[in-house]
């Protein structure tokens, strides 16, 4: 008896409706109906029988029996070694190469460098252009020997260029015409210490002969005796450095001032400064109006804060103590990381404080940066710095005299390099 269905000989011979009989026993998969199916060749000995895909008996050769695996009609079968290079490799997943994380981490390094270099170069030119160099020190005759170390003339005046009557009246500054010398200070740097020297503006000193900065003219010393900021006044900052080298015997190497409005802007710019007062004190000249203890000093209070000498039985000796605890901690504030690595707190600062200063031809930026740092070591005397007022002897009419003995010991020890010894009283 033929146990195959007479659909059989229909697909042999070319009739039939389709390759399974009506009479056929043995289920078939739906997709057997409607998807071609690929009949392998495989050596004769290896071709199984029907009976080994339907459990029937039989000669004829087998079709793939990929019902059981599960497999795609018309892909090749992927052996279990490893397949025969077509689809995904054995598990599933396609192979991906290993990320290359030396190689990654070295360009974002180099990128990042590269970033910051310009940055810095660009910072640096910007920063450059932007300083006033407009003191002329090649001016000054009959200048003392440079010794060891750097120093520095700083001065703070009372110009009000660029204000506005508004800000004049908030900032309580008049409305004087010219400029005058509120500050002056020597900041020595050295191997030994940094040292910031507060020269009182009511100091009685002798104006030397000296070469107008403008007309060129010679002027020939006549013992001629006044406070130290009328030399300013009178002649600038040319005759100015010229009667502290006179009167001192040390050599000016650098010179920078800055005005009313500049200062004010700097301190605004970094948030303002904190400050721990010992005592409060009111002065109506100044606007100070301050409470004792921990507070964050705006520009205008900080202004007010410097000028005020009015308050103190020690008047301008006691104002230039102030001017050095302040400037040391706004020189803090400018340095600290909050400052240093936010940009939009940089730059401002930056920007205030380079349109605002007033320095000599020679002056750097790295010259500018070395009198920064140091004015931070000089922090009351905190570290390797030392604060302290021009040692003076008595007075004269209303005018400091300074001790020649210790000023002439101060000036050596600067000149040497040496740690300063001496002290103000």
């Amino acid at each position: 008896m033929n146990d195959w269905p007479e659909g059989r000989s229909d697909r042999q011979g070319g009739g039939g409706r389709g390759g399974y009989g009506r009479g056929s026993g043995s289920a078939r998969p739906e997709g057997a109906r409607v998807m071609p199916h690929v009949q392998r060749s495989v050596p004769q000995q290896q071709q199984p029988g029907y009976d080994d895909a339907y459990g029937q008996g039989g000669t004829e050769p087998s079709y793939d029996n990929g019902y059981n695996t599960g497999q795609v009609y018309g892909q090749p079968s992927r052996g279990a070694g490893g397949g025969d290079g077509y689809g995904p490799p054995a598990g599933g997943r396609s192979a991906r190469p290993a990320p290359n994380w030396r190689k990654r981490i070295k360009w974002t390094a180099i990128t990042v460098v590269t970033v910051l270099v310009v940055t810095s170069i660009s910072t640096y030119f910007w920063a450059d252009s932007k300083l006033h160099r407009d003191v002329d020190l090649s001016k000054v005759i009959d200048r003392p020997e440079a010794g060891e170390g750097t120093n520095y003339l700083i001065v703070g005046t009372d110009s009000r260029e660029g204000m506005s009557d508004a800000q004049k009246k908030e900032l309580h500054t008049g409305s004087a015409e010219g400029k005058r010398t509120d500050t002056m200070m020597i900041l020595h740097v050295g191997d030994n210490g940094d040292t910031l020297v507060s020269l009182p503006r009511d100091s009685n000193v002798t104006i030397p002969s000296f070469k107008g900065a403008e007309s060129g003219k010679l002027y020939p010393a006549t013992g001629r005796q006044t406070k130290l900021n009328a030399a300013y006044a009178e002649d600038g900052p040319e005759l100015l450095v010229r009667t502290v080298e006179s009167n001192t015997g040390l050599h000016i190497d650098h010179y920078a001032e800055i005005g009313f409005g500049g200062f004010a802007s700097i301190v605004d710019a970094v948030g303002g400064v904190e400050m721990n007062l010992k005592d409060g004190f009111k002065d109506k000249w100044s606007g100070a109006d301050f409470k004792a203890g921990k507070q964050t000093l705006t520009g205008q209070q900080a202004l007010a804060f410097v000028r005020t000498r009015h308050a103190f039985a020690a008047s301008d000796l006691q104002r230039t103590k102030n001017q050095q605890a302040f400037l040391a901690a706004l020189a803090h504030k400018v340095a600290s990381p909050s400052t240093i690595m936010n940009p939009f707190k940089l730059y401002p600062t930056l920007g205030a404080g380079l349109d605002s200063l007033v320095v000599d031809k020679d002056m750097s930026l790295w010259n500018l940066a070395s009198m920064f740092m140091a004015m931070k070591s000089v922090s009351g005397g905190d570290g390797d710095g030392k604060s302290m007022n021009m040692p003076v002897s008595g007075s004269t009419g209303g005018n400091l005299v300074w001790d020649k003995t210790k000023v002439k010991q101060l000036v050596d020890q600067f000149n040497s390099d040496e740690k300063v010894t001496v002290t103000s009283s």
